[in-house]
């Protein structure tokens, strides 16, 4: 009789990945797991010691998924922003369960905006939107602070099915966003 197959982390983590962005963070328990991997629940429980190992994991995992969603390719300066604006509406959208678990759970308490900030990318990508307006880094903070808050509830509203997706309308409201942060930075208030 051949041996069993070995299930691993690794494939343990796939699976409530997987699980997570099908069903939700709700569905995230040792049983759905275990079902996925057609195995029992002992693998799980061995692999992951305690739910809440295991559910910090997927979210590392998921967190990483949206890092590399959101990052624009081949863009610079204000086009850099914009596209990394539009991802980030796009995953609300495309991406609504991953979504909810990254910015409406527990395992995002206690992060705050300023912490944004310190994430994987945006010091190289304030860095650029700094060069490109020309501004001191603070002053490029502000600007995507203020463009990433109407992002972040285009994304909300759109996970939550509270409105139709419609890609050039999102730009359109984006671009008018980032054009008036950078007017108020300017100190320009007819813009």
């Amino acid at each position: 009789m051949p041996p069993k197959a070995r299930v691993t982390r690794e494939m343990i983590l796939d699976a409530a990945f997987a699980l997570v962005r099908a069903e939700g963070q709700e569905a995230l328990n040792a049983r759905a797991v275990a079902r996925r991997l057609g195995c029992s629940t002992q693998p799980v429980l061995y692999a992951f010691a305690a739910m809440d190992e295991l559910r910090a994991a997927v979210y590392e995992r998921a967190d990483a998924f949206h890092t590399a969603y959101i990052l624009p390719r081949d863009a610079a300066g204000e086009e850099a922003l914009l596209r990394l604006g539009l991802n980030y509406v796009r995953f609300g959208h495309e991406e609504g369960r991953l979504f909810r678990f990254l910015f409406e759970s527990n395992q995002f308490e206690g992060m705050d905006l300023s912490g944004l900030l310190r994430g994987p990318g945006m010091n190289e990508l304030v860095g650029v939107l700094a060069q490109g307006l020309g501004c001191r880094t603070e002053e490029a903070q502000k600007v995507f602070l203020t463009f990433f808050a109407v992002a972040h509830g285009l994304a909300s509203l759109l996970c939550h099915n509270a409105m139709a997706y419609d890609e050039a309308e999102c730009q359109t409201m984006l671009e008018t966003v980032f054009c008036g942060a950078l007017a108020s930075m300017k100190g320009d208030t007819n813009a």
